[in-house]
């Protein structure tokens, strides 16, 4: 390739290095707004994570435009072609984690009406986890280290646990209610905890697509996030 091919492949790669890290970004706020909208009870800020999701939709759908239209352009070859591949792949996952963030939202659109939550349990510390482990993925994609894209898998280990927890947590609660009590919102918990748990397999993904980019070996270390 020529120094100036070199030069302008470059230049693309850093144009998609920052729109992948914007959309990390929203995904990332997508998931502290929606667990905001649970804790506040807010119909507002619920609503507002769902029509940003569009934003997130329309970023993911640009970057794979971008992708197909380098790869059309520029012939990347070895490393780059791997990187591209792997940003398609990133976007993706980004994507749906907003979509996870938007049902988490939903759900608190339905619990309008329905009583004051006591405790959330380990709903927020999931939340916590999931955003942080969307950082550091991305850390591990811009600096092109598989050891970081490995402690990132290792992290969603932690995720998993605080849903199990959280899970016999609520089957209790719905043991114990008296017959013809409601547990509409102990299903709801539930299914939020869930979309979090799905969250952290998502961001393993991503991890796995970094482990790829680097070091051209594909690995599939959570059989549960296809």
């Amino acid at each position: 390739m020529s120094i100036r091919g070199r030069s302008t492949l470059d230049a693309e790669l850093s144009e998609l290095n920052t729109n992948i890290l914007k959309l990390g970004s929203l995904a990332e706020e997508a998931i502290g707004d929606a667990m905001h909208s649970l804790e506040q009870r807010s119909l507002a800020l619920a609503q507002q994570v769902i029509v940003g999701d569009e934003q997130i939709n329309l970023l993911r759908g640009q970057i794979e435009q971008h992708c197909l239209r380098l790869l059309a352009t520029q012939f990347p070859a070895a490393s780059d072609l791997r990187r591209v591949i792997a940003v398609i792949h990133i976007a993706t996952e980004l994507e749906r984690i907003g979509d996870h963030a938007s049902g988490i939202a939903r759900l608190v659109e339905r619990m309008d009406g329905e009583p004051p939550i006591a405790n959330l349990y380990q709903l927020p510390k999931m939340s916590n986890r999931a955003k942080k482990m969307i950082r550091a993925s991305l850390q591990a994609y811009i600096s092109q280290s598989a050891d970081k894209a490995y402690e990132v898998i290792d992290r969603d280990e932690k995720i998993n646990r605080s849903y199990g927890k959280f899970l016999n947590i609520m089957l209790e609660d719905m043991t114990q209610s008296s017959k013809g009590d409601s547990v509409t919102i102990q299903t709801y918990l539930l299914w939020m905890a869930h979309n979090l748990e799905r969250i952290g397999d998502r961001v393993t993904n991503i991890a796995e697509r970094v482990i790829f980019m680097v070091t051209g070996e594909l690995v599939e270390l959570d059989s549960e996030s296809m």
